[in-house]
Parts: structure tokens; sequence; C-alpha cells
């Protein structure tokens, strides 16, 4: 396998090397379970869904983890904001847990209708109490914590290299962050591995330390169930943007500093989801759920074929307008890959060679650092390509279809608006305009695209060719 992954400690694109052959430890960042996931953090979930397809189809056994913070969590990164878990059980009469329980399995439904692969181990923050206690106990013998006002800071000048993954000085960090200022902390930077006095009276889940009665900090939950699960050596460690200058700058400093050595090979990191507002908040209230797409009529692979048009690194404009042609696009290639299996008999028999060819050419581009626009346009070539053989297409649909992840072969019956025979003429009048466009034959390129509009179908000329979608 010849990956390359853009690499955020690193700031290149780097060939991926595992640190076990033939074998991928991958820790992902998990959901606050107080509320449910927005789109915003399902895209990030997208992505690393589909970094370990592409892993997995390139031959690795992938030990995927993912946490789930059910913990007291405060709203900023920093140490600040109000105990996300205790608004949610304010805000629904139940107790904390009652919450966390609630909303993680909403969260694991949602993965799940976007065929989301589960991880290998996903560990509750409260049920590792004991091995984050241990974790600052070796941070304590190591020196590179201290006690002030009862709560156990880290102390991030004892830790060399602290700004590796940012690349940002300590007042670049201050001037960005939502820090406020603690007169405890020996810097501003300094964050709490266990709160023994939270700025909140009678906090709800609270367990024994040694440092006194209290709860851990944010950041220290992911490096102890990491280190638990996937050992002092991890191959790949992911999550959103914001994640970047705060609690993967913290879970770096805190693990390294405990294990003495480097933790992490590759870092890697999905940006955000725009609404035309700006970034999507829950604080703020302003937030889209996978059920409010789904109650608007999009089926959840909508959703997630939506994500894979843009590139995980790049920033990514929400719109329903833009959803809705997405709806029409994966609408119009799903009957169109339904006429091709229809269409297979008995007899009909596959030319390895072929299939080999495009898949070459598909491994090419998702090992591109995940390059899915460019492994779409394989696809396309494949459903339109005349030298192959509707059994040579099923194949190789199937086959890309392990990282795409959108069940291309099955149609919804209830929303089925086309026949067989309406996507057969579809295509025959579209290889027409197509000759026409070629010979210059302009006035029947027209009279072919106005045909089709009467059909209710819509006509796209791409860079990659010409595509069709259904108009509503």
């Amino acid at each position: 396998m010849n990956l390359r992954i853009y690499n955020t400690l690193t700031k290149i694109k780097e060939k991926f090397i595992s640190i076990e052959d033939g074998k991928v430890k991958m820790y992902t960042c998990g959901p606050t379970v107080y509320n449910f996931a927005h789109i915003g953090n399902l895209r990030t979930y997208i992505f690393e869904d589909i970094l370990k397809r592409v892993l997995e189809y390139g031959g690795y056994e992938v030990k995927h983890v993912m946490n789930i913070t059910d913990v007291g969590h405060l709203q900023s990164d920093a140490d600040t904001g109000e105990d996300k878990m205790k608004m949610g059980a304010e805000r629904e009469h139940k107790s904390v847990l009652e919450v966390a329980r609630f909303y993680e399995d909403a969260f694991i439904k949602d993965l799940k209708k976007l065929n989301i692969k589960p991880a290998t181990v996903v560990p509750r923050a409260t049920e590792h109490i004991e091995d984050i206690i241990n974790l600052i106990k070796t941070l304590e013998e190591k020196g590179y914590t201290y006690i002030a006002n009862k709560n156990v800071y880290f102390s991030i000048d004892m830790f060399e290299g602290y700004y590796k993954l940012t690349n940002l000085t300590s007042k670049e960090l201050q001037a960005g962050s939502r820090v406020d200022v603690d007169p405890f902390k020996r810097n501003p930077l300094d964050f709490v591995l266990w709160f023994g006095n939270s700025k909140y009276e009678n906090h709800i889940l609270q367990w024994d330390s040694p440092w006194g009665v209290g709860f851990p900090g944010w950041h220290i939950e992911c490096s102890s169930m990491a280190i638990k699960y996937l050992g002092e050596y991890m191959d790949i460690h992911c999550g959103g943007v914001d994640h970047i200058p705060v609690h993967h700058t913290n879970e770096i400093a805190q693990s390294e500093g405990a294990l003495g050595h480097k933790w992490v090979n590759y870092w890697m990191h999905g940006e955000f989801l725009i609404l035309d507002n700006g970034k999507m908040s829950k604080s703020k209230g302003e937030f889209l759920t996978l059920d409010k797409l789904i109650k608007r009529g999009f089926d959840p692979l909508v959703y997630r074929y939506y994500v894979l048009q843009s590139k995980y690194r790049k920033p990514l404009t929400f719109s329903y307008e833009r959803l809705e042609e997405s709806k029409k696009s994966l609408t119009a290639l799903k009957y169109k890959i339904n006429s091709i299996i229809n269409n297979i008999d008995e007899y009909t028999s596959k030319d390895e060679y072929k299939i080999k060819k495009y898949k070459d050419e598909f491994n090419k581009y998702i090992n591109d650092d995940l390059n899915l626009a460019n492994g779409f346009t394989v696809l396309f070539n494949v459903v339109k390509d005349d030298d192959l053989n509707s059994l040579e297409k099923k194949v190789l649909i199937e086959d890309f279809d392990k990282v795409f992840g959108l069940d291309f072969t099955k149609i919804n019956k209830e929303n089925k608006n086309i026949s067989e025979s309406k996507v057969n003429l579809v295509e025959k009048l579209l290889k027409e305009r197509e000759e026409s466009r070629k010979n210059k034959d302009w006035e029947k390129s027209d009279k072919i695209r106005k045909l089709l509009l009467e059909m209710d179908i819509e006509i796209l000329d791409t860079r990659q060719g010409t595509r069709w979608n259904i108009k509503e």
C-alpha cells in the first residue's frame, strides 16, 4: 500500500508506515454526550470512517478506539465555561448518567445511519477514573504538575516542544484561545488534570483521589484511554481542526511527558462544516442534527455523499440547496447502477485485466491523502465505459463502495421515481448529445438538452464529463 496522508505535526503529506506490519492503531476523539451530535461533528466522523476504510481496503487490520466523554466537561477547550453534562441534566430534568446514556445511544444510531463503521473499542471516561488517576500520578512523579487551589495543574513550561503541533508561540496561542484568567495558573496555558476545587459547588460526578474528591480534566481522559487500549505507541490520532491548538496540544504534552517518548506518528484533522452565518455551535443553539435532515426528506447517505464531494482538509459550506443537488445526483447514480446490475446474465464473464486497471487508478487517488473527489471520477468513468460489461462494472462498483460506504446497489423503493427504461433512454440521449458536441452540431445538442428537461432530467457539463440529476 502506498498511502500518503497529511500529518498536522509535520505540515506535509507523508508516506504512511505503520508501527507493526499489517496493523494500524488509531484513536479518534469521541463525543461529549450532553446533546445530539450536529452535522458538523458528524462530518469529522465521516472523514475518520473513510480513513479507516481506506486502510482496510489496503489490507490493514485497524484497531480503532473512540472515547465517550460522560464526565463533566466544560464548554471551553480551556478550563472555563459551563459544565456540559450538568447543563444537559438540568435542561432535561434527568440524572447526569441518564443524559449521558441517552445521547450516547443517539450518537451511535447516527453513526449507523451514516454507514460509519463502529470502533473496535468505545470506552467511557466514567469507567476509567482509576486509569486517569494513575496517569496523573505518573506525571506528578516526573515533575510535570503542581497543586494550586486544590486543583492539579500541568505545567507546560516543564514540557519541551509544547508548541510543536501548532507551530505557534505562547502569545499567539493565548491570543487565539478562549482562556480566562486563572490566578492560580503559573502560565496562562497550563491546564487542569484534576479538579479538586471546581468553581461549581456540588459538582455531580466526583471521585476520591490522592488530591481529594474531584473529577478529571477533559484532556487527560483521552490520553489515559488511548494508552490503555493502544499502548505506548500509536499510528494515527484524529479529530477536528478545533482540537489542534488546545486539546491535542495538551494530549501530546501529558502523554509524552508520562511516557518519555514520542506518542503518535501521524496526526490528522478534519475541517469545519460552515453554515451561511458561520460555524455551527451548540453553545449558541445554532446547529443541525441528522434527524432534522431526515425530517426534511434526506436519506442520511445523501449527507454522507455531500460530505465526500469535498476534501476533508477544506472547510465545507452547508446549504439545503446543495444537499438537494446531492440527493438528485446520488439518486440518479444509484438508478444507473441498478440498471447495470439488471443487465447481468448467467453467461456474462469478466476480464480481470480491465478490472485491475480501474482498481489501480482508484487506489492511486484514494491513497493520495484520501482524494475521494478523483475516486468518484473513476467510479463515474466505470459506469459509462462501453468497453466494460455489466458484470465488470458491478464488481468494480461494489469494490469501490467498500471505501465510499454509500450502498450503491441498494435503492430505496419508496422514493423510486424513475424507471430502468428511462435510465437507459437518458444515457442514450446523452451519448447522442456528446456526439453532437464533438461534431459542433450545437442545434442538435440544445434540442437534446431541452428534451431531457421536458423529461425532468437536468444535465451538468463538468471537466469529468456530463452528469445528470432528476429534477424535482
